[in-house]
């Protein structure tokens, strides 16, 4: 019986500290997210200022004649 309750108590003891680990991990993951969700905002908002300005170039070509 002794042996059984130390088993169990080694359980609990690994499944909390795998409870931790994935809590660390996901608050880190979280905070990646956070940091990914910006630097594509500010990718996104590159793309739109060039999309911009190459529009603004094409307007000032002149039309092909046919």
């Amino acid at each position: 019986m002794e042996a059984e309750l130390q088993n169990l108590e080694d359980r609990i003891n690994s499944l909390a500290a795998i409870c931790q680990q994935l809590r660390t991990e996901n608050v880190a993951l979280r905070q990646e997210v956070l940091v990914l969700k910006g630097d594509n905002k500010r990718l996104a908002d590159k793309v739109e200022i060039a999309k911009s300005k190459v529009e603004a170039l094409l307007e000032q070509l002149p039309e092909e004649a046919e």
